[in-house]
């Protein structure tokens, strides 16, 4: 489960943002589906390709599935059944598939195996509506209380450790949902080389996922167990904070405690030893706040005990733009530029690289194939 065994090189590329691509590029409209960018599975796979080819061609070698927001919920909201709603999700995968066969078939210097495919699995909160990807804000039994736009709103559960626990199990009930519908088809399951939890703003859904690869580790296809991908939690940095808060109106969790979380050896009440991601990082998160948080979080590494997890990859998808409102559906600043690529690139010249196993690096919102390209130039890979 190592992502050693996936990369052959210390620094990696990865795409950007493929729903902002989708949208301000390839002009497809995502606002008002509970999909976002799996919309285009359904209604746009050829532009989907198009999009996963711009990438590649920009210098890419890692692509995302756009299944950022899928689950069977979202496709219930869009109108979808079940079994629709879990081929869609699949063919995702099929879609990133049929990508890298073009391009390798235009580019003969580069082979299938130098491209990646990572399923792109999001928050649970980039299931609701408005999306709480950014606030983890979340309903019973996920979270304290639903978002509301005229009370306070809280994603605390203080000293309700009974609340808490029961939203973990929820939370892993959702993740290990998800990932089923993928392991449960073994072309789709051979066809993913990672996993990326993506935009992860609470602790306890840190413990969540983890809880979620157990439940697939245990799990059988056609009496077989299910073998665990290499994967990776990377998580969301609003203001430069994390959003979960340890009290209403308190203080926030900090990096130490996301990390501990992430990557310690703990047992869960069946005294199994949880799997350890084998990448940890940041995403959706302002460029300005990266170097900050990259110095907290190889701080916090230094202190985890030798041998609990012995050199995580560095994950790193920082927004191009910054300010999105989940309520409007729109962004307060523009989108990225080259100056961007170029501070991407300077903070991966200040990470201290020994700490690391290695490091993938792209965009996420509102960066394109241009600003890749850029970054690919920026930091020579």
């Amino acid at each position: 489960m190592d992502l050693s065994g996936v990369y052959k090189l210390p620094i990696n590329l990865s795409d950007g943002g493929l729903g902002t691509t989708l949208e301000d590029i390839f002009h497809v409209d995502l606002k008002n589906t509970p999909l976002w960018s799996g919309r285009a599975i359904a209604d746009e796979p050829e532009t989907l390709v198009k999009v996963h080819l711009a990438f590649l061609q920009a210098g890419a070698r890692t692509l995302l599935t756009s299944t950022y927001q899928s689950a069977y919920t979202t496709f219930e909201r869009a109108g979808y059944s079940r079994e629709d709603a879990a081929q869609l999700m699949r063919n995702s995968v099929k879609v990133a598939k049929e990508a890298r066969k073009r391009f390798c078939s235009e580019c003969k210097d580069v082979q299938p195996e130098d491209i990646h495919i990572a399923l792109s699995l999001g928050t649970f909160g980039a299931t609701l509506s408005p999306m709480q990807d950014f606030g983890g804000i979340y309903p019973p039994p996920y979270g304290p209380k639903a978002y509301s736009p005229t009370e306070e709103n809280t994603n605390s559960f203080g000293d309700n450790e009974e609340g808490r626990e029961r939203s973990i199990e929820a939370l892993a009930q959702f993740h290990a949902e998800r990932l089923l519908v993928f392991a449960s088809d073994q072309e789709t399951w051979d066809s993913i080389d990672c996993i990326a939890f993506e935009t992860i703003p609470l602790l306890r859904e840190v413990k969540a996922i983890r809880e979620a690869m157990n439940v697939v580790a245990r799990s059988t296809v056609g009496g077989t167990m299910i073998e665990l991908k290499p994967w990776w939690i990377t998580m969301v940095f609003p203001n430069g904070q994390c959003p979960e808060k340890r009290c209403l109106g308190g203080a926030s969790f900090g990096v130490p405690e996301l990390m501990q979380a992430a990557l310690q050896e703990d047992e869960n009440e069946a005294a199994e030893f949880l799997p350890v991601p084998s990448g940890i990082g940041i995403n959706c998160t302002g460029l300005k706040f990266l170097p900050h948080l990259l110095s907290d979080f190889e701080e916090a590494l230094s202190k985890i005990p030798a041998g609990e997890s012995a050199e995580p990859w560095l994950i790193l998808h920082p927004n191009g733009g910054d300010g999105y409102d989940p309520v409007s559906e729109t962004w307060r600043e523009p989108r990225a530029d080259v100056a961007w690529a170029e501070s991407v690139a300077q903070v991966i010249n200040g990470t201290r690289k020994e700490k690391w196993g290695g490091i993938i690096v792209g965009g996420c919102c509102k960066s394109g194939p241009e600003e890749i390209r850029a970054l690919q130039l920026a930091i020579g890979v």
